[in-house]
């Protein structure tokens, strides 16, 4: 936990993970023809992977073109929040073997729609970061201004 003097905290790997599988809504990042695309996606920690669902469309299409992904999952209560990133590398699951695990974490679609991909994101690196909320310190603004703290 962040102590009084420090607003932000780096999170080890394990507390990163434990954090992330406290929560089910994230964000996918990919890059196509040099566009990124960011979408939100329900998932579930699997083994120290990220699992989703998917449809046929833009989010499978990208995911496959271009493999090197972020991910990025974040919460947050009025006295502080955290943030974690994984980076890593997409892969649509084809095999029994491979589907029968995913089946197993029972993740299911937030909206009506058939989502009948599963992608598991494997990670490269993992990083995150806990944030204590609070005032701004008194001192200089970028600008040269001092400023006396609110």
């Amino acid at each position: 936990m962040p102590t009084r003097s420090e607003p932000v905290t780096i999170l080890s790997e394990r507390d990163s993970w434990e954090l992330l599988g406290s929560v089910s809504l994230g964000r996918l990042v990919t890059a196509v023809d040099d566009e990124a695309h960011v979408f939100p996606v329900n998932f579930a920690v699997q083994n120290r992977t990220i699992l989703f669902r998917t449809a046929a469309g833009t989010k499978l299409i990208s995911a496959a073109i271009n493999n090197q992904v972020v991910f990025e999952a974040d919460d947050h209560t009025a006295a502080e929040g955290w943030s974690v990133i994984v980076r890593g590398v997409a892969r649509t699951l084809r095999t029994d073997d491979e589907l029968d695990e995913a089946e197993r974490a029972q993740l299911l679609p937030w909206t009506a729609t058939s989502k009948t991909h599963y992608v598991r994101v494997s990670p490269v690196r993992v990083t995150g970061r806990r944030f204590r909320f609070g005032p701004e310190p008194a001192g200089k603004d970028p600008a040269g201004l001092v400023r006396h703290g609110r």
